[in-house]
């Protein structure tokens, strides 16, 4: 059987099941003269692997776990128990949602910004909640915004020096002109930037 008519059977487009081989999750198949040939072993592999990938929702580095022939049962069974309980976690974030959405279409107000369940609803459920103070107002100035700091007039802020640690910039011909001398620059200036650390 070709990958056409293996991937077919599971509804799946043929590019699946080769992204599959190529991510583990999949044993390549034998080749009869340089094509893929599917065997019933092999259509029961590619079953396995739609129920971890599609029906499971598993990643498919966890998936390629389960469907390793050479993982131990209790290799296997570890990763599926993981994603049972990263599933139940959505389940959960998910219940709570509706519960959420269904109290507010409870609302007898025209205008939900004035419903009287609002402040509480606010404490409960969002960061407001940490921070302390009876209005908004207040709570927002104690929720302890920094404003950004002073431009420090670096080697950094010049042109031709890249934007995070001051280092010299390569010039290309063509494109867009660097801001960063690395990816790993790029990275740590996101980071100062949104407060990470």
């Amino acid at each position: 059987m070709n990958i056409g008519e293996a991937a077919a059977l599971y509804d799946v487009a043929p590019s699946t099941l080769r992204w599959w081989e190529k991510q583990g999750v999949l044993s390549s198949p034998a080749q009869h003269s340089g094509r893929r040939t599917y065997t019933e072993r092999d259509l029961r592999c590619i079953g396995i692997a739609y129920l971890c990938c599609i029906t499971g929702m598993m990643p498919l580095r966890q998936a390629a776990i389960v469907t390793s022939h050479s993982a131990q049962p209790d290799t296997w069974r570890s990763a599926v128990t993981g994603q049972v309980a990263e599933i139940s976690a959505r389940i959960e974030r998910l219940h709570r949602a509706r519960d959420y959405l269904n109290h507010l279409l409870c609302c007898q107000n025209e205008d939900i910004v004035d419903c009287p369940y609002l402040d509480g609803e606010l404490r409960l459920r969002t960061p407001r909640g940490r921070a302390p103070g009876a209005n908004l107002i207040s709570a927002a100035r104690s929720a302890g915004y920094e404003s950004t700091p002073a431009r420090d007039e670096t080697a950094a802020g010049q042109p031709g020096r890249c934007g995070f640690c001051g280092g010299q910039l390569s010039s290309h011909a063509k494109g867009r002109p660097q801001r960063y001398c690395s990816p790993a620059c790029k990275q740590r200036a996101y980071r100062h930037r949104h407060g990470m650390k």
